[in-house]
């Protein structure tokens, strides 16, 4: 099966007792570790932001996809289909934890980040405790197709990461309408773009200077999707931070910031 690209999102939580100023290290063993992960073919763009004690990786991996795994097998009867968990595959009758079917064959973000390990907090899970949660992938304007395809032809003069907190009764708003503008693939934005969630909070990666595409490959025609949108109030669905100085979305300091380009 061939290998495609896929864009990852990730947020982890550092400890309480962790200061600004003490991960120069740490950082530096996470450099190395994605600089040789790009160099095996493994990784395209990789960055790393920080929010207080939130972390935000986002990383374009390369890898094959699987197929999801039902947590039962139904086997049929004449009478009919009973679900036995008895045949469960993996772990027992668990269900998979959110984005493992399609980054079972990516290198993993504890892999990437192992140095961070220490000053993580855990996060519950399903299946055990874990140091990096994968947050949902809503919104983008292209699809990569390979990574010859994919790759910048010269590094970006700036790598940008920011996110937003969404109130809770538009948080299904904005997905909604969010993934009504992906599928309708008509709204051109930056070629790299890409915006996840997890909980109620928006991680966005985009680069500049913008290349504008859609995901139509079409910019001929307007986006009906993107007026309903407007018509909406798009500005009531977000949850004004003071330190976004009244913006929906606030930009982050970059931990690092590394890509392949040539």
């Amino acid at each position: 099966m061939a290998s495609k690209i896929y864009r990852l999102h990730y947020r982890g939580q550092l400890k309480e007792d962790v200061s600004s100023g003490s991960l120069e290290r740490e950082i530096q063993g996470c450099v190395q570790n994605v600089r040789r992960a790009q160099a095996e073919g493994k990784v395209l763009t990789a960055a790393l932001y920080r929010s207080d004690r939130m972390l935000f990786f986002y990383y374009e991996a390369v890898g094959e996809p699987l197929a999801v795994v039902e947590p039962a097998v139904v086997v049929k009867t004449e009478a009919g289909g009973m679900p036995l968990s008895a045949a469960a595959c993996g772990n027992g009758s668990a269900l998979p934890e959110s984005g493992e079917d399609v980054q079972s064959t990516c290198i993993r973000p504890e892999e990437l980040l192992l140095p961070l390990k220490p000053v993580l907090q855990v996060w519950p899970g399903q299946n055990g405790d874990r140091l990096w949660v994968h947050m949902y992938h809503i919104y983008y304007h292209s699809v990569p197709e390979d990574p010859k395809q994919w790759k910048r032809a010269a590094v970006p003069e700036k790598r940008r990461g920011r996110i937003a907190f969404l109130r809770d009764d538009k948080l299904f708003s904005y997905t909604y309408f969010h993934k009504a503008i992906v599928d309708e693939g008509l709204l051109a934005g930056d070629r790299y773009q890409s915006i996840a969630l997890h909980e109620n909070i928006l991680f966005s990666y985009f680069e500049e200077p913008k290349t504008f595409v859609n995901v139509r490959g079409d910019t001929s025609k307007e986006s009906q999707v993107i007026k309903d949108w407007m018509a909406v109030d798009p500005e009531s669905h977000f949850i004004h931070m003071p330190q976004g100085g009244g913006e929906n979305f606030m930009f982050l300091p970059a931990l690092f910031a590394l890509g392949v380009e040539g």
